[in-house]
């Protein structure tokens, strides 16, 4: 598993936020859904994604966990507040999306829970798992080299 997450992790997670950015897109502008305030907020923290992990993967670097794993969780966060003020009774705060489409509107609602902010819960959740494996697997790398000891002498080889 550690050697998946090393050497797919990267990919996976950037072909997960094309995805949900390509779906988002796909649902505004092509079947004209008009995203309320706090889809506006996750979009902020999904797009980005899309080039920052792009650039990581092609270049191979695991060290962008760090920068990646705050958009997701917040991103996450915020998805899982909208889903829940779509599917709870009374949760939520009715003037936060007062202007515009409101925020409780459920453009699709497939198998009775899939909606548009579960979708992209989704997303942030896979984009998160896959970035704790991908920073455990590059930490569990660094742990298992050992540096050389700068107090043992080094061994010259004699030639005979």
């Amino acid at each position: 598993m550690k050697d998946l997450a090393k050497t797919y992790g990267l990919y996976f997670a950037w072909i997960v936020a094309l995805v949900a950015t390509g779906g988002s897109l796909y649902f505004s502008e092509v079947l004209g859904f008009i995203p309320c305030k706090l889809c506006w907020f996750q979009r902020i923290f999904m797009y980005p994604l899309v080039f920052v992990l792009g650039l990581a993967s092609y270049r191979s670097d695991v060290r962008i966990a760090g920068y990646v794993l705050p958009l997701t969780i917040v991103g996450g966060s915020i998805s899982l507040y909208h889903y829940l003020e779509q599917k709870v009774p009374g949760f939520g705060n009715p003037a936060l999306c007062g202007v515009g489409v409101p925020c409780t509107t459920e453009y699709i609602n497939w198998l009775g829970f899939i909606t548009i902010p579960f979708l992209a819960l989704t997303a942030f959740t896979l984009i998160t798992v896959t970035m704790v494996l991908v920073r455990g697997a590059a930490h569990a790398d660094l742990l298992s080299t050992t540096p050389p000891n700068p107090i043992e002498p080094r061994k010259e080889r004699v030639q005979t």
